[in-house]
């Protein structure tokens, strides 16, 4: 049964032993950043998420580190093993499911339809009356300083809004796209926009930018889990995150017409902010500690002005911590690769695994390993990484052998010190940068490294025979094994 909203979320995790609550009153201005800086690089049970009760100056609770660990994560998602939902996306993507073979028959062909139907229902259902528009303030009544949102490093240029769902409608095939970008309280009533220009709610923003036209925007703080997730997905502009989210839950999202605008949002949501963005209009936003553990520079963007905010009565305000590694963003990064792992096999089928390390947040480092199959097969997979999607923007990718845990740092360090020649194995070249990427010469473009781990052969320069590695003979290893204790261990 899908969760219908973060409260539901909430009930589970406490009943997990997952879930603090802090009844002390804590600032919202750095304090519940670094109360919950310090659990979320805890180990084990300690690493908790947090609900702040008490919040001084506010009337709402605070809930951060919600998704802050992989068991938490799956709970979210409710899954055993986030590739669990790899599997499902697996199925669904398979080419025997999405096309019949030449020369299928009628029978072939309705086997098929199950798992093609299965997409149908997940679209989202439109509601008239919704839990986020129980309380709905507009014009003077708005007001951003009720909301306990925070600042989470001293060097911040203000506080921050960092879970929300920006909610954009694509002027081409009206699809909502729901994004997640830091928004910066400017005042009562505005905040920043910080799109980046790879994202899709930037390529909306500059369809209406270049038309001279406003755009309407609805931003959605809470909701279920799901959609939270989904909002931070790499998914194609072809599918919306609502349809997503329900593919998660396995049920249809409910959504509601906001009151001002002409936008959809999550029915569950908490808060929702409804506005707009002028063309043209700009304001220094930043600095702002980032996930990379760096802050990001200032720089001017987008303006989004709040016309109404929508909530429920007893509204619950979620937020989350980025910084130095690991952070709550870990994990939902590490749901992104184990999700999303099948759709790069479709366009890179070669490849067999991936991991995207939480020290390199992500768009900086990607190791795959592969079959290998002929000479300079390791570089074709770098070049295939470098034009996929959004992991145009990897830094750095590794392609080890199929027979390396790339899971496992310190074997995979262990193969590339040893199997890569320098000047032979190693591709510079440049290309695209993630934004907040800050060693770049200029902003969003730069070099990258490709390292080939896999073993050389002669078709590639290397004519010595490859060592083996070093192992034990199975049968004195299995005998080890059963004589172990007597050994005195």
């Amino acid at each position: 049964m899908a969760y219908e909203n973060i409260r539901d979320f909430i009930a589970i995790l406490e009943q997990q032993g997952e879930l603090v609550r802090i009844k002390t009153e804590v600032d919202a201005v750095l304090e519940i950043a670094e109360i919950t800086d310090r659990i979320s690089k805890e180990q084990g049970a300690a690493n908790r998420a947090l609900l702040f009760e008490r919040v001084k100056g506010s009337q709402f609770p605070v809930l951060t580190n919600a998704f802050g660990s992989m068991k938490r994560m799956c709970l979210a998602l409710e899954v055993q093993s986030l590739d669990d939902i790899g599997q499902r996306v697996r199925e669904i993507v398979d080419p025997a499911n999405l096309f019949p073979k030449p020369g299928a028959g009628i029978m072939d062909k309705l086997q098929m339809l199950p798992k093609l139907a299965e997409l149908s229902n997940f679209f989202p259902k439109t509601v008239k009356k919704a839990p986020c528009q129980e309380v709905v303030l507009t014009g003077d009544q708005v007001d951003l300083a009720t909301i306990p949102v925070l600042q989470c490093w001293p060097g911040d240029g203000g506080r921050f809004i960092t879970l929300p769902m920006v909610c954009t409608v694509d002027p081409a095939t009206k699809i909502t796209n729901v994004g997640m970008y830091r928004m910066q309280v400017f005042d009562h009533q505005t905040t920043g926009m910080h799109w980046h220009k790879h994202k899709d709610g930037a390529r909306h923003y500059q369809h209406y930018e270049a038309a001279g036209k406003r755009m309407e925007v609805a931003v959605a703080i809470g909701g279920d889990p799901a959609i939270i997730y989904a909002s931070t997905a790499p998914l194609p502009p072809a599918i919306g995150e609502y349809v997503f989210a329900g593919f998660l839950r396995q049920q249809s999202l409910e959504v509601v017409q906001c009151r001002t605008i002409d936008v959809r949002v999550p029915a569950q949501a908490e808060f929702v902010l409804e506005g707009f963005v002028d063309p043209g209009e700009r304001r220094r936003e930043g600095p702002f500690g980032d996930h990379t553990g760096y802050y990001s520079e200032a720089d001017d963007y987008p303006v989004f002005h709040i016309t109404a905010v929508t909530r429920r009565k007893d509204a619950i305000y979620p937020a989350t911590l980025v910084g130095r590694p690991p952070q709550e963003d870990a994990y939902l990064g590490k749901a992104t690769e184990r999700i999303f792992l099948p759709l790069l096999q479709m366009v890179a089928p070669d490849i067999l695994d991936m991991d995207m390390p939480v020290e390199g947040v992500f768009h900086n480092n990607v190791i795959v390993k592969i079959r290998k199959r002929y000479a300079g097969h390791g570089k074709k997979v770098l070049h295939t990484i470098w034009g996929t999607g959004m992991l145009m923007l990897s830094k750095f990718v590794i392609v080890c052998d199929e027979d390396v845990n790339i899971h496992d740092y310190s074997e995979v360090t262990w193969k590339v010190m040893n199997h890569v020649d320098p000047q032979r194995d190693v591709v510079i070249t440049d290309g695209p940068l993630d934004i907040l990427d800050h060693s770049c010469p200029q902003i969003g473009f730069g070099g990258k490294m490709g390292i080939d781990a896999t073993r050389k052969g002669p078709g590639e320069g290397f004519a010595r025979p490859w060592p083996d590695e070093i192992t034990m003979d199975p049968g004195v290893r299995k005998r080890v094994e059963e004589r172990w204790k007597e050994y005195g261990f």
